[in-house]
């Protein structure tokens, strides 16, 4: 899992202009703490936070029960690279790295991925914005992600670029949304009236919130 430290200016930004700062932390928090519910309910042999260094203290005291991985470099691509380097290095075969925007995310969709990484060498979860949920690979490859597009709705065409022309096999989940702006978040909260059970945590803060029970 991607993740930073649930701090006000430091996470969910775009939501900002919607949410009071405080909000927009423990909006955070609860996405956070369910995808990694999310994540336990899939086999895998290993499960960890990559984060940046600076948020190592923090994440450590408010999620003590996962492994926190430092990522070298700066950057969600520099954080991606590093989850794979790690746990690749650590003898892993297939590595899959999900964000915390989409909490909602069917634990069968995380399945599927490791299983496609046994034919591809890289699987993609793409988003409706033109980004991705998820990344796996079997290698570590520097040169899939474009620091300059990472986070913009080109990040997708651009790793597919990139794979094409390092010549990797890609296999792809279905494309789903994940939660940067507002009406990304008005969409999880009428998801979430119909399936709590989905994002226990987020529905229950979205229930508690009258402004968003009307989205």
């Amino acid at each position: 899992m991607m993740a930073k430290a649930a701090l006000v200016s430091h996470v969910k930004t775009r939501l900002a202009a919607s949410l009071p700062a405080e909000a927009v932390v423990d909006l955070y928090k609860c996405m956070i703490e369910d995808t990694v519910d999310l994540a336990r309910s899939v086999s895998t042999d290993a499960l960890a936070i990559v984060c940046p260094t600076s948020d190592i203290t923090d994440l450590i005291s408010w999620l003590p029960a996962i492994e926190i991985v430092g990522q070298q470099g700066d950057g969600l691509a520099a954080g991606l690279v590093s989850a794979f380097r790690v746990f690749i290095d650590r003898g892993y075969r297939r590595v899959v790295a999900i964000d915390g925007d989409s909490p909602q995310l069917p634990p069968e969709t995380l399945d599927k991925a490791f299983r496609l990484l046994d034919e591809a060498d890289v699987v993609v979860g793409p988003t409706t914005d033109g980004g991705y949920y998820l990344v796996g690979s079997t290698t570590v490859q520097a040169e899939l992600f474009d620091t300059q597009r990472m986070g913009t709705g080109r990040a997708l065409d651009s790793l597919m670029a990139s794979a094409q022309g390092l010549g990797l096999q890609v296999a792809l989940t279905e494309t789903l949304y994940d939660v940067d702006e507002a009406e990304d978040l008005g969409r999880l909260a009428r998801e979430l009236r119909s399936f709590p059970h989905r994002a226990p945590r987020t529905a229950a803060w979205l229930a508690r919130r009258p402004v968003l029970r009307g989205w």
